[in-house]
Order: structure tokens, then sequence, then C-alpha cells
């Protein structure tokens, strides 16, 4: 599974579109590699999910995100879980052990 964390800094990002980069982590048998970082192309309309559909993400991890973009992550077969805060390989690692709790996401627009 390819995950893929919002960045701001090292910390997960509180919205999802208007981060400035993501983290990806590939998430094998409990464990949470870290692959790269990749700049984020920009906030438009759709254009993330496929942008990060194109990287093969199966899922994201944000702060928050609004529900048509959740929507749109779920159309393209990408599971989206919000709330989250703190350093995102740390959020990663706890994803991987299956330990991860989704919160109240930080975007209602």
């Amino acid at each position: 599974m390819r995950l893929a964390i919002a960045l701001e800094g090292e910390d997960v990002s509180g919205h999802f579109g208007h981060c400035e980069k993501y983290a990806l982590f590939q998430v094998e048998n409990g464990r949470a590699d870290r692959e790269r970082d990749v700049l984020s192309p920009g906030h438009e309309p759709g254009k993330l999910p496929i942008f990060l559909a194109d990287l093969k993400v199966d899922m994201v991890i944000a702060g928050g995100m609004g529900p048509k973009a959740v929507e749109l992550f779920q159309q393209r077969g990408i599971d989206v879980i919000l709330g989250v805060k703190g350093d995102a390989s740390h959020v990663a690692d706890t994803f991987a052990a299956g330990r991860l709790q989704p919160g109240v996401s930080s975007c209602h627009h």
C-alpha cells in the first residue's frame, strides 16, 4: 500500500489541498518506509486526486479536507483519513501498526 501524508514542514498539514508537499510511504507488514516527498502541484479543484492516483497512492492522511475532495479521492479508489496531527513519520508508523485513530476534519468547506 502506498500512503501519502500532506506536509507542512515535517508535520501533518491541517489542510490537504494547501500543503507544500506530500510524503509518500510504502506500507507493508506493519512497517512504513518513507520513499520520497513530492511537491504539491498546486490547489485546483479535482487536480490532486488525479495527481496522487498517478503516483499509485492508496490512502491519504491530512488534518482536513473538504467533503467534495474526499468524494473525488474515493471515486479514484483512494481512501482518506482526516483529523490527524503530529509528526508525519510517527503518524505513518502508527498507521502501519494499525493504531491510527482519525479525528475531526479541520476543514469544513
